[in-house]
């Protein structure tokens, strides 16, 4: 201010007062009825920033691959790369063509009607005030290009995909996942995404239903077909002995998994802050930053603790998959806990994760990368998470206080029921794709192929050749 008074004590700085008056003014005029200059650079800066961290959610796709890759044999590595990398095309190609639209279409509380093949009826203008409300007004609350927010809910989509990979690896027919994976993308993720991202009957909850980056949308959804896909399928040949107990088959390259999660844990970081979709709100970007490490760095040292304590040593595969279960337990309520709040819920993650890894395989539920143990249960507890320790406005939401701050349980039911809902539909639609992709091609490989491996099998090409040849000699 003191600056600005003495320029205009000056006859030139007068001058120049008045020609940036001036300036000002025929600019207002020039542009009347049009977006201003200011306007267009807000609407570039954030369909930057909603590409950028698209990236990285993107990137995240090969930090899956070296997760699965890394923690299943080496016979099938062939296969579980092909899988990991053909699964974004099929997801790209589904969410396109209808998954886009049946999830943020305008239509019931159930499902999208408008807009919902291949983008159509959607208004043009990203610098108007009706900017996308045409076919998709669930997400006219951000002014980016359609193309932006079609991509950044692409990669998203994509991601519940892979989940389902690693869960079914070493025993599914190649064929098989591509169709229930385009199946996924296009119905069964868009439907429930519909309920609580589209305006949907979860989102009109009186108190609303709370899920900031998606620890049900995507994870949990991810979760439960993976477990269906696991139950029709059934346990690798060998996994679990005569007398029920289980025979550990090791994963080939820890270096891979090591690998993998750091590139995912990288990867959230354009997950989670990504969805403010927009940069206006700076505060709320490095909050959820914040929250978002915090959680998963807890989670690991509990996951480490709990391991060390139920193992006697402390088991390497747990503890990359305890910073997962911290990242997949924060994604709901990142924007909505403290700090303290999120570390409490990372450490709780990282001992499920452990106990949930005993728990599936005592009951013979074979899960090679430990993807329920991960995606599942802690993309429920992530979300029910949001009911015990929201704290109201504290990124601008209102949100309302959870159980622990004073809320009342009526946040936390309301998350409840979301789970529930979610769950059961998932679940239940997931049972009949997997049963009729079984009668109809068949979804599992023959026992020769399974035990020889699926690389051979699937795809007639070993992922290590020379090593393999050399121990044969």
């Amino acid at each position: 201010m003191f600056i600005f008074k003495e320029v205009l004590m000056t006859r030139k700085g007068l001058t120049g007062f008045i020609v940036l008056a001036l300036l000002i003014g025929t600019t207002g005029v020039l542009f009347a009825g049009d977006p201003s200059p200011v306007d267009t650079m807000k609407v570039g800066i954030d369909t930057v920033w909603v590409l950028f961290t698209a990236f990285l959610v993107f990137f995240m796709n090969l930090g899956f691959a070296m997760v699965e890759t890394g923690l299943t044999r080496s016979k099938n590595s062939v296969n579980i790369l092909a899988k990991n990398f053909i699964v974004f095309a099929i997801a790209s190609v589904s969410f396109y063509i209808v998954g886009f639209g049946l999830m943020f279409g305008n239509g019931t509380g159930f499902l999208g009607l408008e807009g919902v093949f291949a983008l159509t009826g959607a208004d043009t203008s990203p610098l108007t005030g009706e900017a996308y409300k045409g076919a998709y007004s669930a997400l006219s609350w951000t002014g980016v290009p359609l193309s932006a927010k079609f991509f950044f809910q692409l990669v998203f989509a994509g991601t519940a995909a892979t989940i389902v990979s690693g869960a079914v690896a070493e025993r599914i027919k190649f064929h098989s996942f591509i169709i229930f994976s385009f199946v996924l993308v296009a119905v069964l993720y868009p439907i429930t995404g519909h309920w609580i991202w589209g305006g949907g009957w979860l989102a009109g909850l009186k108190g609303g239903f709370w899920d900031f980056a998606g620890s049900t949308v995507v994870h949990s959804v991810g979760g439960w077909a993976a477990l269906a896909g696991i139950l029709v399928l059934g346990a690798r040949t060998g996994k679990y002995r005569a007398d029920g107990s289980v025979s550990p088959i090791f994963g080939h390259n820890m270096g891979f998994a090591t690998l993998g999660v750091f590139i995912l844990w990288f990867g959230w970081f354009g997950f989670n802050p990504g969805s403010t979709m927009g940069v206006g709100d700076g505060s709320a970007i490095g909050h959820i930053a914040f929250t978002t490490n915090t959680s998963a760095v807890f989670a690991i040292l509990t996951s480490t603790l709990t391991s060390w304590f139920l193992q006697k040593k402390p088991d390497l595969s747990m503890i990359l998959n305890g910073a997962l279960a911290g990242l997949v337990a924060i994604t709901a309520p990142c924007a909505f806990v403290s700090v303290p709040a999120a570390a409490v819920i990372g450490s709780i993650a990282g001992v499920l994760v452990v106990f949930a890894v005993f728990f599936f395989d005592k009951r013979k539920i074979d899960d090679p990368v430990g993807a329920l143990s991960v995606h599942l249960v802690n993309g429920i507890f992530g979300t029910i998470a949001v009911g015990l320790w929201a704290k109201d406005g504290i990124t601008g939401t209102a949100t309302g206080n959870g159980l622990f701050n004073g809320g009342g349980v009526s946040l936390l039911i309301n998350q409840l029921i979301g789970v529930a809902a979610v769950g059961a539909f998932t679940f239940t639609a997931s049972l009949i794709v997997w049963f009729a992709i079984k009668k109809i091609i068949g979804i599992r490989v023959s026992k020769r192929e399974e035990i020889q491996g699926l690389d051979l099998g699937e795809h007639g090409i070993k992922a290590y050749p020379d090593f393999q040849t050399f121990l044969t000699k």
